[in-house]
């Protein structure tokens, strides 16, 4: 006999929700606490099917070393693939390594490179979403897949519309990015859905020293703080 579903009501949805906002606010305390004592960090963003050997898994090593070399820490969402590389590289390096992991039911797992005291759990994506844009110095953000372009774009909203202060936000892969850079020129904004000036909050690069060069520049007489 078929089990019919049970839909929630109203009232039921409302109080489910009044209870889901303490959860909320102490996945908020416990990150605000945690992130604000770690100082400034850079966040890498990629696949998490990107596996080891590729050559973005070893390019992203290899920039997170330069970053933590350079004296910033490195954040990550704490999985596989790129996440791996990205703590990978400044675990090697004797950097800062942090991971802000997501309970999901594939493809996210802790990866061993994260430091002990700065792994922490979240359950809702849109805090944890809200600690890298909080905490972060910049944003380098290799090859990857829907999660990648939504904190891409996330970002980039965020700065334009002059919500958290500006910060670098590095494409690395002209071979990836190249394509949907050109249809942002020759569509959106030849279509005037974006304004030029937009279009210099991003840059692309291809190598490590890149990447630092192009941090290193922006940062060059500025403050490093948290962003909002």
């Amino acid at each position: 006999m078929r089990k019919e579903q049970h839909h929630k009501g109203w009232n039921e949805i409302k109080t489910n929700d009044s209870w889901a906002i303490f959860k909320i606010m102490g996945e908020f305390v416990m990150g605000f606490e945690k992130m604000g004592s770690i100082g400034p960090c850079v966040s890498i963003f990629g696949s998490a099917r990107t596996k080891v050997g590729d050559k973005y898994y070893e390019l992203a090593v290899s920039i997170a070393e330069s970053i933590a070399n350079a004296g910033y820490g490195v954040i990550t969402g704490g999985g596989p693939g790129i996440m791996e590389a990205g703590n990978k590289g400044a675990h090697l390096a004797g950097g800062t390594s942090v991971g802000l992991n997501i309970d999901l039911p594939f493809e996210q797992h802790d990866n061993p490179y994260i430091d002990s005291d700065k792994s922490l759990d979240f359950d809702y994506f849109f805090v944890r979403k809200v600690m890298f844009v909080k905490y972060s110095q910049g944003f380098v953000v290799m090859p990857g897949g829907f999660g990648t372009l939504d904190e891409l774009f996330e970002a980039i909203t965020l700065i334009q519309t002059n919500k958290i202060e500006k910060f670098p936000i590095i494409l690395v892969g002209s071979e990836f990015w190249t394509g949907l850079m050109d249809w942002v020129k020759n569509t959106m904004l030849e279509m005037k859905t974006i304004s030029a000036h937009d279009l210099d909050l991003i840059k692309i690069a291809d190598t490590e020293d890149e990447v630092v060069d192009i941090i290193d520049a922006f940062y060059k007489g500025r403050n490093l703080s948290p962003n909002f």
